[in-house]
């Protein structure tokens, strides 16, 4: 079920939780950011595109909206893509060259609604820039956050993601334990490259972050986090080079699960 809350007076969250057997349950979220041009950031699961629309008619008429910033184009982030062109011919789609290609594949992109910006970018939206950023942590090429330079807000995409066992409202009333291992097993699984990733360039990376000084952080799998969390987050991420592998389920496993006995670790 999709809902809608509102962290701070400029975002309104568009939301819905996953659960992923075994692991946890993952946050899947939108925001709305109530600029003078009102953008959204990102359009929710393909298998919710309906309730998304019904969800975020709650918080803004969709005719309103006059960017929607895709932050990858995973199937948990365009799902109302092309109801929103649909129902908004002002609307114009923010991404990157290669996620327009990605897009020609399933649901192609009208060219004259696009606009490109690539990472160290900027977006006019009226009362604000909105600066184009690559996360440290990401699964797809296209991955482009962005920072609200006015009010300080990052838009982090999958990156701190978390597999958690509840959701609460913020990431600070996650236990800080829970919080670091949800952290890492996404992490992961969802960035498994960062297993080889140089060290030091990872740091560089994470301390660019760290530099921005975000007043709220609004990742795509995780509750909002203030920014005082920033380190904790950021902390987690560090750790991910020398964690374990993930290794998923295997057939013996899910065979077992059908059959309601209990799994044995898969090898590997």
């Amino acid at each position: 079920m999709l809902r809608s809350f509102r962290p701070t007076p400029d975002v309104d969250v568009v939301t819905t939780t996953a659960t992923v057997p075994g692991l946890g349950n993952l946050a899947l979220n939108a925001f709305v950011l109530h600029a003078a041009e009102p953008v959204l950031v990102d359009a929710g699961a393909v298998r919710d595109a309906e309730a998304f629309m019904d969800a975020l008619e709650a918080v803004i008429d969709p005719a309103d909206l006059r960017w929607l910033w895709l932050t990858h184009t995973d199937f948990d982030h365009i799902g109302a893509v092309a109801h929103l062109l649909e129902r908004n011919a002002r609307l114009r789609v923010v991404t990157t060259f290669l996620g327009v290609g990605i897009m020609s594949l399933a649901a192609p992109l009208p060219p004259d609604r696009v606009h490109l910006v690539n990472p160290g970018q900027h977006l006019d939206v009226g009362d604000r820039r909105l600066r184009a950023l690559r996360p440290p942590a990401f699964d797809n090429p296209v991955t482009t956050g962005l920072l609200d330079e006015r009010a300080g807000i990052l838009f982090s995409s999958d990156c701190f993601g978390a597999l958690l066992e509840d959701m609460p409202g913020w990431a600070e009333d996650v236990p800080p334990e829970d919080l670091h291992r949800g952290q890492v097993l996404w992490a992961t699984a969802d960035s498994s490259w960062l297993h080889g990733v140089d060290r030091t360039a990872f740091a560089r990376d994470l301390e660019r972050l760290r530099a921005l000084e975000p007043s709220l952080v609004l990742s795509s799998h995780l509750p909002p986090a203030r920014g005082s969390s920033l380190d904790r987050l950021l902390g987690a991420l560090a750790a991910v080079p020398d964690a374990p592998r993930f290794v998923g389920p295997d057939q013996a496993a899910l065979a077992a699960l059908l059959s309601g006995a209990a799994p044995s670790a898969p090898a590997g």
